[in-house]
């Protein structure tokens, strides 16, 4: 209790904490206190703005005018971030407003720093390292060739805490590329109005890029050369912009009471060794990394900037709008790369320069690009600066506006091509690694990867180069020189291997779209395939696929064990009306016949369709048919539910196809599967038989009705009637007969092998089976009868008598007679064609 009053009197008075707040805020020109807040809640003990007020009311009483640069770094920017996200809605010096991933970013930003203020004490952060075999900015000129791999030396071990103090300071952010990165840098700068900022980005070209894009959006007098130590800022709150190269190797130089906040562009190349070892020895200020991917080979962002405020997947960009949708094609590549080897993360550019290099190859590239795009803009990235002044020279040839760009291309040439693209004097844009970063042109469609990666960073920044909007950009197109089923783990990076996708289908969009009314200024330069193939390495997902889009699937890019798993659940869905489209996909050499069997098995097993059934059964019996295949066929047709009443017609087509030698087996086997399936029809055989044989019920009756040595004497009249008549007929009558008694047996087994040849046998057993007939195109409707009977009636009566006094006949109402019933395994209700004429109109 001693205690609790004890800090209630050191606690102020409400109007005395607001004029201190107030006081505060004019000496640190960022407000404690905003507009309808409660200053006993914003300013109470413990919290940030309250450590904020308490700390600038110390340094206000030691004399400082203005404050410290430990101060500021502690809290300027946190208030600032507090001004700008309070206003509605947030915006810039010049008006424009942020979006609202921008703004999750500086929320983000707001949430860490806030939290950091409100510890007692730092906690120090782990994995903080430099590079490992990483690109450093600080290695390369600033005007140097295309941007490209570089080896570093190995670190011994990463800087433990006590080593690297400001790790703590350190922030990223991840936002695709052309989702507004810079306006979210200068969202930053706003809030950091009191405060120095040193900008870092990885090239020359993009220092002149943030000072165009910071002075449009109204921070130009703030823009100043870098401090030196021992000099005197000409701003109060200085903005800088460098390179990565220039502050590893002047790190040491720079004013340290000058800068308390540091954005880096680009932060994805800020982890080599030099420049990682300039940013840990220049500790003081806050840095805010911002990068379109984490991973620079085996190194990530983490480890040089360790907490994360905002992280924007690509897929949420393209389906909030913020970015252009991706389309994807897929070309087969003509040059081998497996024997170019995979050095610092990346292939091998001499080496793959050699592959690909080659004038059969570029003209193929640029026939390539002419046919499917013409005059859309792009971008080509080739092997290397020759093959890119190659290429060019081919593109030309073939009548596009194409021009190669690279290190050696003089800055003010550089400068006038860029324009003469953005102007559409030139479309067509070919270089090895100049453009994959940094470099923005709205009006960019098409990027070919003419030169694949295996780097997944080099290919995100790749793409990033399509991604800005433009009124007459439908979507991005992504050309990738591999085949159309490579999975993800091909060491080719490509569009789906990057985002995970699971499925490609030609010309489709990978990434989504927003829901919105279609630009009509925007066509669309690639119209999507109406089949996909699965990618995904992973086999649930791969049958997850097959199962979900089998009606889409192309099964020329499966193995044979998903053709097969394709096929089942195909022929066991397929509709009547598809079955062209089916037919011509299996026969287009596009499946195996491994493939093809198995779907007109499948068909005909298990289909609801009863003509598409007896289709595919003719259609599977139409090829060579192994022994096993045949007998699960017979044991089909014999026994199965789905031909309860189409058996005489199923088994007319085996016979027909035992006659034809389409089943492959030894006689005998296919003797017992010929009289087997006589047998399963012995009622039709009975109709044949009776009709052309009138004795044949008498010699059936006796012998079914007889035992002993009276049934084998039957037996042989039977038998030697039915080798009198015509195989036809006496085929029929075999088929009929059962023996009780083992001679009978063998004397009607006897008479089945003298009557004639086995394809003779099986060729006049199916001519006795009806075939099905013509399918008339509609069912008759069932005449409902009419309710109210009587009432009915007398209308009827009633317009009878009417036409009668007209002098007109009534029309005589005819009568259908039904159909003598006959067995069920005999019927059809449905007429359906001839199996053989239905698998030519097919």
């Amino acid at each position: 209790m001693q205690e609790t009053t004890e800090q209630l009197s050191t606690t102020p008075a409400t109007d005395d904490l607001v004029a201190a707040a107030r006081t505060a805020g004019d000496w640190a020109g960022e407000p404690l206190l905003h507009d309808d807040e409660d200053p006993g809640q914003v300013l109470a003990a413990g919290t940030a703005r309250r450590n904020a007020l308490d700390a600038a009311l110390a340094e206000i009483k030691a004399g400082n005018e203005q404050p410290s640069s430990q101060w500021k770094v502690h809290f300027a920017l946190m208030l600032g971030l507090e001004r700008v996200l309070s206003e509605k809605p947030p915006h810039l010096a010049s008006g424009t407003e942020l979006r609202r991933h921008q703004v999750d970013a500086l929320a983000g930003m707001l949430t860490e720093l806030i939290a950091a203020n409100q510890r007692q004490a730092e906690e120090p952060l782990n994995g903080n390292g430099s590079a490992n075999g990483q690109v450093d900015p600080a290695d390369l000129e600033e005007e140097d060739a295309d941007f490209g791999v570089i080896d570093e030396e190995l670190l011994a071990e990463e800087p433990s805490p006590a080593e690297d103090p400001g790790a703590v300071r350190r922030y990223r952010f991840r936002h695709p590329t052309a989702s507004g990165k810079t306006i979210a840098a200068a969202g930053f700068v706003e809030a950091a109005r009191t405060m120095g900022v040193l900008i870092l980005t990885h090239r020359r070209l993009l220092v002149s890029q943030f000072n165009r894009e910071l002075a449009a959006e109204g921070y130009g007098d703030r823009l100043t050369p870098i401090v030196e130590q021992g000099q005197t800022s000409p701003q109060p709150s200085p903005i800088t912009v460098q390179t990565y190269a220039w502050f590893a190797r002047h790190h040491d130089i720079v004013s340290r009471d000058t800068y308390q906040l540091v954005i880096a562009d680009e932060a994805h190349t800020a982890l080599g060794e030099k420049t990682s070892l300039a940013i840990r020895s220049f500790p003081d200020p806050i840095y805010i990394g911002m990068t379109a991917t984490e991973q620079l080979i085996a190194k990530q962002v983490s480890d040089v900037f360790p907490a994360s405020v905002d992280d924007l997947p690509l897929q949420d960009a393209a389906r909030r709008g913020l970015i252009a949708p991706l389309r994807n094609l897929r070309v087969p590549p003509a040059a081998a790369i497996h024997s170019v080897p995979i050095v610092g993360g990346d292939f091998e550019e001499r080496a793959l320069a050699a592959v690909l290099d080659h004038t059969a190859l570029n003209q193929a590239a640029a026939s390539l690009y002419r046919d499917r795009f013409d005059s859309t803009p792009g971008i080509v990235y080739a092997a290397g600066v020759d093959h890119a002044y190659n290429l060019a020279k081919e593109f030309r040839a073939a009548g596009l506006k194409a021009e190669a760009v690279s290190g050696r291309t003089p800055p003010v040439k550089l400068a006038e091509i860029l324009a003469a693209y953005e102007r559409g004097e030139i479309d067509i844009l070919i270089n090895a690694m100049l453009l994959a970063e940094g470099w923005n042109s709205p009006r960019a469609t098409v990027v070919m990867h003419l030169a694949p990666t295996a780097s997944r960073r080099v290919y995100q920044q790749r793409i990033g180069r399509i991604m800005r909007m433009h009124p007459r950009k439908e979507a991005g197109i992504v050309v990738d020189f591999v085949n159309k089923g490579a999975t993800h783990n091909d060491r080719v990076i490509s569009l789906h291997s990057l985002l995970g996708a699971d499925f490609y289908r030609e010309g489709a969009r990978v990434t989504p779209a927003p829901r919105r009314r279609p630009n009509r200024r925007a066509r669309r330069q690639l119209s999507p395939a109406p089949w996909l193939v699965p990618v995904t390495p992973d086999v649930r997902r791969r049958l997850a696929v097959i199962q979900r889009e089998w009606q889409r699937i192309d099964p020329r890019y499966l193995d044979e064990d998903e053709q097969r798993y394709w096929a089942s659940i195909a022929g066991r869905q397929v509709r009547f009306e598809e079955r062209a489209d089916f037919v011509k996909k299996l026969s287009d050499g596009k499946a195996s016949k491994a493939c093809l069997e198995q779907f007109l098995a499948t068909a005909a097993a298990e289909n609801p369709n009863r003509r598409l059934r007896m289709m595919a059964l003719s259609d599977r019996v139409s090829m060579t048919v192994e022994r096993a295949d045949f007998d699960d066929l017979v044991t089909l047709v014999i026994q199965g539910a789905t031909w309860d009443k189409d058996r005489v017609q199923g088994s007319r087509i085996l016979l027909r196809a035992i006659g034809e030698g389409k089943a492959d087996a030894p006689e005998q086997i296919l003797a017992r599967w010929t009289w087997k399936l006589a047998r399963a029809t012995r009622k039709a055989q009975d109709r044949r038989v009776s009709a052309e044989f009138p004795e044949a019920k008498r010699l059936l009756g006796a012998l079914a009705n007889s035992r002993g040595h009276r049934h084998e004497e039957n037996a042989a009249k039977l038998v030697n009637a039915a080798l009198e008549l015509p195989i036809e007929v006496g085929v029929a009558l075999l088929a009929s007969a059962d023996g009780y008694t083992p001679r009978a047996t063998k004397l009607i087994e006897g008479a089945r092998e003298k009557i004639g040849t086995l394809p003779e046998v099986a060729y006049a057993l199916a001519e006795n089976l009806p075939p099905p007939k013509a399918h008339s195109g509609r069912r008759r409707r069932r005449r409902r009868k009419k309710k109210g009977g009587q009432q009915g009636q007398q209308t009827g009566e009633a317009q009878t008598g009417q036409q009668s006094r007209d002098g007109a006949q009534p029309k005589k109402r005819r009568r259908r007679r039904k159909p003598a019933r006959t067995d069920t395994a005999d019927t059809t209700p449905e007429q359906e064609p001839e199996p053989a004429q239905a698998a030519e109109a097919s």
